[in-house]
C-alpha cells in the first residue's frame, strides 16, 4: 500500500500529513522532514483544505476518512475525543468514564499521547482534572494556541 505525504504551513508551524489512497493516517508536527518529493493525493489535498479552513476560523469539525493505527482501546479513546465539541474541553477522567473505563485516566492519557492525527483528532481538547494544560504531542505552547483559537483561555 502506497503512502502519500504533503507539507503545510500553519500558524502553529509546519505540519506533515500522511495518507493512503483511502484515508488520512497521520498528522505530525515534529520529527524529521519526510524524505523524497511530496506526493499529495486526493485525501491529502482535502485534509490540507480542511486544516486551512480550521486555522482560518471557518471549520469546527473535520470530515475526512481516517485510518489511525493503534490498539482497540486507543481507537476507542480517539473516537471519544472526536466527540468533544469545538471550543470545549474534557478531563482525562471524564473521557475515561466516556469509554467505560473510569479507573483508566492514565491509560486515556497514554492514548492521547499516541494520537497519530494531531488536531484532526482533537487531543488538544483534553485537559487535567483541574483544567490545567498537560502533555501534548505538539507541545504545550501549541496546545494553548489551539485552545485559544477555539475560544478557550489558558496559561501554561
Amino acid at each position: 500500500m502506497q503512502e502519500y505525504w504533503a507539507e503545510i504551513e500553519t500558524p502553529v508551524g509546519t505540519l506533515w500529513l500522511y495518507a493512503t489512497d483511502e484515508a488520512l493516517v497521520r498528522v505530525d508536527s515534529h520529527g524529521p522532514r519526510p524524505q523524497g518529493k511530496a506526493n499529495a493525493n486526493t485525501v491529502l489535498r482535502e485534509a490540507a483544505r480542511q486544516l486551512e479552513e480550521y486555522f482560518a476560523g471557518r471549520r469546527t469539525k473535520f470530515d475526512l476518512p481516517l485510518a489511525p493505527e493503534g490498539t482497540d482501546f486507543q481507537k476507542k479513546v480517539w473516537r471519544a475525543m472526536q466527540r468533544i465539541p469545538y471550543g470545549q474541553t474534557e478531563s482525562y477522567g471524564h473521557l475515561a468514564h466516556g469509554v467505560q473505563s473510569p479507573a483508566a485516566s492514565r491509560a486515556v492519557g497514554a492514548a492521547c499521547g499516541r494520537n497519530p492525527l494531531l488536531i484532526v483528532i482533537p487531543c488538544h481538547r483534553v485537559v487535567g482534572a483541574d483544567g490545567s494544560l498537560t502533555g501534548f504531542g505538539g507541545g504545550l505552547a501549541m496546545k494553548e494556541w489551539l485552545l485559544e483559537h477555539e475560544g478557550n483561555v489558558f496559561k501554561v
